[in-house]
């Protein structure tokens, strides 16, 4: 999950503040509440409503309708004071962000302070504060402010994405303490550094907490984990302090896991018994070591990380219905797992660790541990792989046993060649796939490729090497009832 892309009405909002500086400063609450009913009164013809309708009607408005309609109303200028739902970002501002970037971080603040010391305070439910500020020790200071004057209570979401990269800035984890966070349902932190610690008390409401570019360690990140019983989505994105992630058994309600980037990582351990969705993407310096990630409740796995095959070839995932992988490994030898409920799986061979013994018929055992697949994907983008090809290899080509499918209904290749290995693996899935509807063979170089690299002589010929292995050893074995769609250059 990202962070948003508030919708921009800068001049609404630089509207609300230009009236709010020509108020008198010591206009009291009950001169401002007779004043709003005295507009109801003159500008609304229809029947009279309580003013706690009328601030609820505002609070559900979107923030530029919101604002718009404060810039009109009296009454609705009021209710803003009370506005639930504020977002600042370099947009909602009409800030630049390309011409002078310093003066866009002072002009940030400036104006977030000034509406922020106009706003009450009271009934803030979400705030997000997006952008535009590079951290300094001025900055520090706001930031404190303005999270001890939002996070009470009542805020049920929070959204801290600094532009800053250097991490400096060190979230102040007292606000959350004292019952302050006891709403608090979704934390999405960016670019600080956030440093939790038992004493931080119980985030009993906290749902979902997201991390990106965030400093903390595995065991501050642990104490936070053991006080939020109610979490249910973990995302972690570039946290490089982390080495060490444990899932404590006590998040009864966790379900999403996703761990991105995180450099330093060399252990996954997991206790929690309702993980259903798992992540794990570009651990490229490690070999992590996965423990109890594999439960009978997991139904989605997307994983790129070394000695993939192996781990799921192991592993026991019963209900498992989604498979993502990047891999470079074969499956050399029987899945000791069966998928019984897999519906989906994509395998995404790696660049760059190809050789000429790899066997793409070894795949075909992952097909045979899920009788319920219905779409296979295979994607070879690896331009300058070189194997053996049909056309050179006059041995007769293997036939690997196997059980029917009779759910297996979609099937791509992406990146098809001549090589005899992979010709073999499509003959073998036109002969098990009783109820193939569509087969997709593309021999093109992928749209990046040819991007960057444009497309070579090399790869024309060997797309028309491919083109006349289909003729030749797959398009004569494809029932005339499925759908056969083969992609040229």
């Amino acid at each position: 999950m990202g962070f948003p892309e508030p919708e921009p009405e800068p001049k609404v909002l630089v509207a609300i503040q230009q009236q709010q500086e020509q108020e008198p400063a010591g206009a009291s609450a009950r001169g401002e509440d007779e004043s709003c009913q005295g507009v109801l009164a003159k500008d609304y013809s229809g029947p009279h409503l309580p003013e706690d309708i009328w601030c609820h009607i505002h609070s559900l408005m979107p923030l530029r309708d919101a604002a718009r309609a404060a810039c009109v109303s009296r009454a609705f200028k009021f209710s803003w004071r009370c506005y639930p739902k504020l977002t600042f970002s370099e947009e909602t501002l009409g800030l630049d962000g390309h011409v002078n970037r310093n003066a866009d971080a002072r002009a940030f603040t400036t104006k977030v302070d000034h509406i922020l010391e106009k706003h009450s305070g009271v009934g803030i439910k979400t705030l997000e504060l997006l952008g535009a500020l590079d951290y300094n020790a001025k900055d520090r200071c706001y930031l404190d402010k303005w999270l001890q004057m939002a996070i009470t209570p009542v805020l049920e979401e929070l959204w801290l994405y600094l532009s800053s990269v250097n991490n400096k800035y060190e979230f102040p984890c007292l606000v959350l303490s004292h019952g302050n966070a006891a709403s608090l349902r979704r934390l999405h932190l960016s670019k600080c550094t956030f440093r939790p610690t038992v004493g931080l008390g119980c985030l009993r409401s906290l749902t979902i907490l997201s991390l990106l570019q965030v400093r903390i360690t595995g065991d501050e990140l642990g104490s936070l984990l053991s006080s939020s019983f109610a979490l249910e989505r973990l995302e972690l994105r570039h946290c490089e302090k982390i080495s060490c992630l444990m899932i404590p058994c006590l998040l009864l309600r966790l379900n999403y896991l996703e761990v991105l980037y995180c450099k330093n990582l060399r252990i996954i351990g997991n206790k929690a018994p309702n993980l259903t969705h798992f992540t794990l993407v570009e651990c490229k310096s490690l070999q992590v070591q996965l423990s109890h990630l594999a439960s009978s409740q997991m139904k989605s796995v997307f994983m790129d990380c070394p000695g993939v095959i192996g781990y799921i070839r192991a592993s026991s995932m019963p209900n498992l219905q989604s498979l993502l992988i990047y891999s470079s490994e074969m499956v050399d030898a029987p899945m000791s797992s069966k998928f019984l409920h897999l519906k989906y799986l994509n395998i995404i061979l790696r660049r760059g660790t190809f050789s000429l013994s790899y066997d793409y018929l070894s795949l075909a055992s992952l097909l045979d541990a899920s009788p319920s697949l219905e779409t296979f994907i295979l994607d070879v983008w690896e331009p300058r792989m070189e194997h053996v090809s049909a056309s050179t290899d006059l041995s007769e080509p293997r036939e690997m046993p196997g059980h029917n499918h009779d759910k297996l209904k979609n099937v791509r290749i992406d990146g098809f060649y001549s090589t005899k290995s992979l010709i073999e693996l499509a003959c073998h899935i036109v002969h098990i796939a009783t109820s193939l509807e569509s087969l997709i063979l593309d021999t093109r170089d992928r749209p990046r490729e040819i991007f960057y690299f444009g497309t070579s002589r090399e790869n024309i010929l060997k797309s028309r090497r491919a083109l006349v292995a289909i003729q030749t050893y797959i398009r004569p074995k494809v029932p005339s009832t499925v759908q056969f769609l083969v992609l040229e250059p």
